[in-house]
């Protein structure tokens, strides 16, 4: 082991300094980078680190893949790490490959990791793909979101996914790889310049004479970060100050509201936004510019399944009913992502559903609770057909609970993660 290979593993281990996990996976695809990142992390187990497991995800779009995932089964045979491969059939070949394949993915990977007891993986990433992407985002025009670093770690559900080596080269780790005799497989989409990314590091090589290279880049992606960062606290602060919560919608004071500055307003509706609608990427650009200059202006508006109205006194954001208008659920399950029965009475058939109008005549006293109607029409109640059983959230529980899994606490947890 040398003293460069030596100071790389221990750059790895501060990653995940002051509390490394027990047991860490790693994603490796056969590629340098993955790969380098699994020596290294085995090179910190011989010296105190976490035990180690690997897996491959074989997404079935390329006929060499399968070929590729035994190549590393091998290497981590010859190492005695455990090693498992992963297999996504699901493509229906419709909408946009990469997105699909990289949800699938992670989430793979996740469920890998539970079933194994693992909380953390670690994924090969680089100040190379830090660069590369931020040159993409650049070309579509990014703001400081867009061209901010890529998290250094994230959680998905029970697992925590790490990105150790974005201060590191793809260039560093080839040099350690090529020292032990330690071939690499290179995807022949790397090549392919219909894909973004690929013309986006062939841009990082004509740029280099200008003095611009991956680990510059990659430092102003960082910078960039700490600007988001910065943003983001005034929006914690903004939140904390002027928001309210009220039956799964979230209500601003419009006085506190329109002394806001432009980019921490739009940010704190775009954490609105995502919280009520679990949805995974919250609307950017001219869709939020929209948002914020009807919520400026007083006017009423609906995005991504949310509704937005506005008194002299708040603004308020509310799910859609169209967007959960045929929603129908076991009252053992969860609804729109976040309502579930907390206690009911055990009837066969029983369901939640959306109240929508037959639900508000079917519990006149609704209004007493000082619900928008706009709002209470998309609250869910319990049904058994088309009789409503109970209204809990609008007063007439008839021995039901309904309670929200997001509320106040786990949307400020959202914001400080952001």
């Amino acid at each position: 082991m040398t003293q460069d290979t030596t100071a790389l593993w221990h750059r790895i281990a501060g990653h995940f300094h002051p509390k490394p996990p027990r047991r860490l996976g790693v994603a490796v695809s056969g590629g340098s980078d993955s790969l380098a990142l699994l020596l290294l992390v085995d090179e910190w187990r011989e010296n105190g680190g976490p035990e180690v497991f690997a897996v491959t995800v074989d997404h079935g779009l390329r006929p060499e893949a399968a070929g590729e995932a035994k190549e590393v089964a091998r290497i981590c045979a010859g190492r005695g790490i455990v090693h498992e491969t992963l297999t996504w059939r699901d493509w229906d070949q419709q909408g946009n490959l990469p997105d699909q394949a990289r949800r699938a993915r992670y989430s793979l990977m996740a469920e890998w990791a539970k079933a194994q007891g693992i909380g953390d993986i670690a994924i090969g990433h680089t100040a190379d793909d830090q660069a590369e992407t931020f040159l993409m985002r650049l070309a579509r025009g990014a703001g400081v979101d867009g061209l901010s670093a890529m998290r250094t770690q994230w959680q998905q559900g029970d697992v925590r996914f790490h990105r150790p080596m974005l201060g590191l080269t793809r260039e560093t780790l080839r040099d350690m790889l090529r020292a032990r005799g330690q071939g690499w497989v290179d995807d022949p989409s790397n090549e392919d310049t219909a894909y973004a990314r690929v013309r986006a590091r062939a841009a990082l090589v004509a740029l280099e004479p200008l003095g611009i290279s991956a680990g510059g880049l990659a430092d102003v992606a960082r910078k960039m970060a700490d600007v988001r960062d910065t943003l983001y606290g005034y929006v914690i602060d903004a939140a904390r100050e002027n928001l309210r919560f009220e039956q799964g919608d979230l209500i601003l004071g419009r006085a506190g509201f329109e002394r806001l500055r432009p980019e921490v307003a739009r940010r704190l509706l775009q954490a609105m936004l995502g919280w009520i609608s679990g949805a995974d990427y919250v609307p950017r650009g001219r869709a939020m510019e929209a948002l914020l200059a009807a919520a400026r202006d007083g006017r009423g508006m609906t995005l991504q399944g949310c509704l937005l109205s506005v008194t002299a006194d708040d603004v308020r954001l509310s799910r859609e009913f169209n967007a959960v208008a045929g929603l129908r659920v076991p009252v053992d399950g969860v609804w729109d992502g976040r309502w579930y029965v907390e206690q009911g009475p055990d009837i066969a058939g029983a369901e939640l559903a959306a109240l929508g109008e037959a639900g508000l005549r079917a519990c006149p006293d609704w209004r007493l609770g000082g619900v928008p109607r706009a709002s209470a029409l998309a609250l869910p109640g319990v049904w058994r057909g088309d009789e409503l059983l109970g209204a809990p959230l609008l007063g007439w529980a008839n021995g039901w609970s309904i309670k929200a899994m997001r509320g106040e606490e786990e949307f400020h947890k959202a914001l400080l993660s952001h």
